[in-house]
């Protein structure tokens, strides 16, 4: 029976009951082991009777010293205190085995625990209590938003979305490709934009004098169709710095929930009023653009005039013409004069050119000219676009956490007196009673771990 559930018999004792009822043969089956029992034999006599535990013994003594066939077998295995030793000691190896890592888990239950209550915040007994814990839970915020914004450091097992400065790049990258590297146009016909704008523009004056203010009209009117993409991206900026700023917020203010609703209101009205900051600002640097074609950049004087080289090949094709030499006949110059439909432009590809035709060459070389110009400057008003909004949202990132967070936090929490942040900052009865709690149950861990040294004490004193 033993064997179905310890086949190898390690975990196996055999006690021999009423071993005087049948004596023949008992100390051939205790020695030889037949059955594979690792932990041994011990034969007992049972009480008999009315006897009291002492005279059992006394006769069990008797009968394996006197009993011609009992007292044959060892000493070490017969009697009631023998079986009793040996279960003692295997009682005491199982425990032996066991007790240490129920004391290593106990260890860990205990630090756990105890590092848990001291993480808890203290709860405020005065006014300057409840101060102190408002100003470290507002330090251990900003620092986690200088981390995420600024620093670009976050913990290995955080969210992504967590990731702020890394979500940042993203999405500036993502909308500086929003923005169209070429001028956008109405038209489809090669300059017919440039063409319609200069015949309005059209004054008393010399005809080779490009009109300036037919340029900044055509900017203006460019500048137009991309105005939305720096609003809607400011837009997206601010909606993604809502959700991180109201989280990490949420986060460390989560031992007071009686402070997370003004926290709640604080993070709202420093997200609105520094997104109405940004897209006004947007809105000025779209302003400035249509203001005045101004730039600095080298580049820009350097190739235009590499663009403009083209426009003496650009005029030809447009007015080809040529007369026949004595060495050509009629048909051959017929072919060699017939004018193109395209040509080539570096920068722009190949161009249709045959509704051109039909405007003066003075206005098409203006037409020329502008498009040139639009085309470079196009690409500085672009990258400044660009340029200046990354400097911008990086400078309200160090405005959000070195300033509006805790100006709006101390306004909204604290207001004008400071009465109510002491009862705002009361424990609420959850965290009072996590902390009895966790005080319990170290109180019987520590019990715990003394109760469990002194049986492995014990245990080591058995086995010596």
């Amino acid at each position: 029976m033993s064997q179905k559930v310890d086949r190898t018999g390690e975990r196996t004792l055999a006690v021999v009951t009423k071993a005087d009822m049948a004596p023949q043969g008992l100390l051939e089956k205790v020695t030889v082991n037949a059955v594979n029992i690792q932990l041994g034999y011990v034969c007992v006599r049972n009480r008999i009777g009315e006897e009291s535990y002492d005279q059992a013994r006394e006769e069990e003594t008797r009968l394996f010293s006197s009993d011609p066939l009992l007292s044959k077998i060892d000493k070490s295995m017969v009697g009631i205190p023998v079986l009793a030793q040996k279960l003692m000691q295997i009682q005491a190896a199982c425990i032996s085995r066991c007790l240490p890592d129920i004391a290593n888990k106990i260890n860990e239950k205990l630090n756990r625990n105890t590092t848990e209550l001291d993480q808890m915040p203290q709860n405020p007994t005065s006014f300057g209590d409840a101060i102190r814990a408002f100003i470290h839970m507002l330090s251990s915020a900003k620092e986690s938003l200088r981390n995420i914004l600024i620093r670009g450091e976050y913990d290995d097992d955080s969210n992504e979305q967590m990731h702020g400065r890394a979500r940042l790049a993203d999405m500036l990258f993502k909308y500086s490709k929003e923005l169209p590297s070429e001028c956008p146009t109405s038209q489809k016909e090669f300059l017919i934009d440039e063409i319609k704008v200069l015949e309005e523009s059209n004054g008393i004056g010399l005809p080779n004098f490009m009109s300036r203010s037919a340029f900044i009209t055509l900017l203006r009117r460019k500048l137009k169709h991309i105005s939305d993409t720096p609003i809607e991206f400011m837009t997206k900026v601010w909606g993604y710095l809502d959700d991180i700023v109201l989280k990490l917020l949420m986060k460390y203010s989560d031992n007071y929930p009686q402070l997370q609703l003004p926290i709640r209101r604080a993070s709202h009205n420093i997200i609105e009023k520094m997104k109405k900051r940004s897209l006004q600002a947007v809105k000025e640097m779209i302003e400035m653009e249509t203001i005045a074609d101004f730039t600095l950049n080298p580049d820009y004087m350097k190739t235009w005039k590499e663009l403009m080289e083209q426009q003496e090949s650009f005029m030809e094709a447009i007015n080809k013409t040529k007369k026949p030499s004595m060495q050509e006949n009629l048909r051959e110059v017929i072919n060699k004069s017939k004018k193109p439909s395209k040509i080539y432009l570096n920068g722009f590809g190949e161009v249709e050119i045959e509704h051109l035709r039909q405007y003066s060459d003075s206005i098409v070389e203006q037409a020329f000219d502008m498009r040139m110009r639009l085309t470079v400057y196009w690409k500085i008003v672009v990258l400044r676009l660009a340029d200046e909004l990354a400097l911008h949202v990086l400078r309200c990132l160090k405005v959000l956490v070195e300033d509006e967070v805790e100006l709006e936090m101390v306004n909204e929490v604290v207001g004008t007196s400071a009465n109510g942040i002491e009862k705002m900052l009361e424990e609420s009865p959850a965290i009072a009673s996590k902390r009895e709690r966790l005080k319990k149950s170290i109180e019987l861990l520590k019990e715990s771990k003394q109760v469990v040294a002194n049986i492995m004490d014990r245990i080591r004193s058995i086995g010596e």
